[in-house]
């Protein structure tokens, strides 16, 4: 088993009104380029759309692809939307807290962050440490 000691919350980076799911995202991932990255799999491990419904990418178990430098002991979670700054649903970020609070128990000590907090990006469109506080 991996040692986890990072969850790292990332966007789609997709509109308000894109409903999508970790269907959509692995074909985005794992596409040839042009079209898509040419990975082997989706990059997180879970996926959260914009009715609050939680979906698996990734088992735990295997290396994500989703944060340069930090997938080796990390666990990737996407919401979906985010383009243009903060447009997640009530559901998403009740399905986040809960989602985050199961992993954070089931990987003792992990800290919780947002892929800005180890990129020069701003995904996922909000301070994920202030928000989360604990």
């Amino acid at each position: 088993m991996r040692k986890i000691d990072t969850i790292i919350v990332h966007c789609a980076d997709t509109p308000a009104s894109m409903d999508i799911g970790a269907k959509e995202i692995k074909r985005w991932h794992t596409d040839p380029k042009p079209r898509g990255n040419g990975w082997s799999d989706i990059g997180y491990h879970h996926v959260i759309r914009r009715d609050g419904a939680v979906e698996v990418g990734r088992a735990h178990g295997v290396i994500g692809a989703h944060a340069a430098g930090h997938n080796k002991t990390s666990i990737g979670v996407c919401l979906v939307g985010g383009k243009g700054g903060f447009n997640f649903t009530r559901r998403q970020m009740d399905a986040l807290d809960l989602l985050l609070e199961s992993l954070v128990n089931c990987y003792p000590g992990a800290k919780v962050i947002g892929h800005r907090d180890v990129s020069s990006k701003s995904c996922p469109s909000f301070d994920v440490k202030a928000w989360w506080g604990r």
